[in-house]
């Protein structure tokens, strides 16, 4: 496999205090001139990760968003995969999902095991993910395809006890998720309970469509925010957003 740069650049993050943006891209709402517009984008404004994946995944053009990608960028990218199937071996690394807010044996092992094969030949980065939905307040794609109970966002202890048995059973990184097209991100109580019970990094997504609620989510602890539709929908959100994690990185050096 490997070598595990994009585990340890999660890492350093954690360890330092400093953010990073990810930027999602589902390959059924991506065509090729969007794509080559959003990137050049996250060029510009020095994203720092590329997810790419969704819930469910209908089109057959994963392999050429994720060849696109490492043609037109440098920027990790990373397999954020909703089922066996969304495994790309040009991608970076794989975020190998294991969805301990919810009770789906498939989604907890079973799909792993029809990837694991295909993943081990692939050579890709494989990080081990602790992915905690939680309810944004409306039914989202990942809670319905997952056919799970979102955990609820106004329980912060039952999500830091979810995160730090996820943590325990040795997960490398927790990922917190609204869902795609959620109206608001996760509780700001909720991610720092979590925050405080677990020393992996933490990655949050769902919901960030605000400068403003960037800030939040970062100020709460996340290590890493993600956004998707918002910024597919609306460019300007990304450099806005990357304005404020940037902003915040400067402060920490000055400090």
């Amino acid at each position: 496999m490997r070598s595990s740069q994009v585990n340890s650049s999660f890492v350093d993050l954690n360890t330092s205090g400093r953010k990073a943006l990810a930027v999602l891209f589902d390959p059924d709402d991506t065509d090729e001139h969007s794509l080559i517009k959003s990137l050049n984008v996250c060029l510009a404004q020095k994203v720092d990760f590329i997810f790419v994946g969704g819930s469910l995944v209908t089109s057959s053009n994963l392999h050429e968003v994720v060849s696109m990608i490492k043609s037109y960028t440098d920027i990790p990218c990373i397999l954020f995969p909703g089922n066996a199937i969304q495994i790309d071996s040009s991608a970076d690394a794989i975020l190998f999902l294991s969805l301990i807010s919810g009770r789906n044996p498939e989604l907890l092992i079973g799909q792993h095991v029809v990837a694991a094969p295909v993943v081990k030949r692939s050579n890709l980065e494989v990080i081990p993910t602790g992915y905690m939905l939680v309810n944004s307040g409306k039914p989202t794609s990942a809670s319905y395809i997952s056919n799970s109970q979102p955990l609820p966002n106004d329980k912060p202890s039952l999500s830091a006890s979810t995160a730090l048995a996820g943590e325990m059973l040795g997960l490398k990184t927790i990922y917190m998720d609204a869902g795609s097209g959620a109206d608001e991100p996760i509780s700001p109580k909720v991610i720092k309970a979590v925050k405080r019970a677990i020393e992996v990094p933490l990655i949050v997504g769902g919901g960030i469509n605000t400068p403003a609620k960037a800030k939040q989510v970062l100020d709460a602890g996340a290590d890493i925010i993600v956004i998707g539709n918002g910024a597919q929908k609306n460019l300007s959100l990304l450099a806005e957003v990357s304005k404020v994690v940037h902003f915040y990185n400067e402060a920490l050096n000055v400090n």
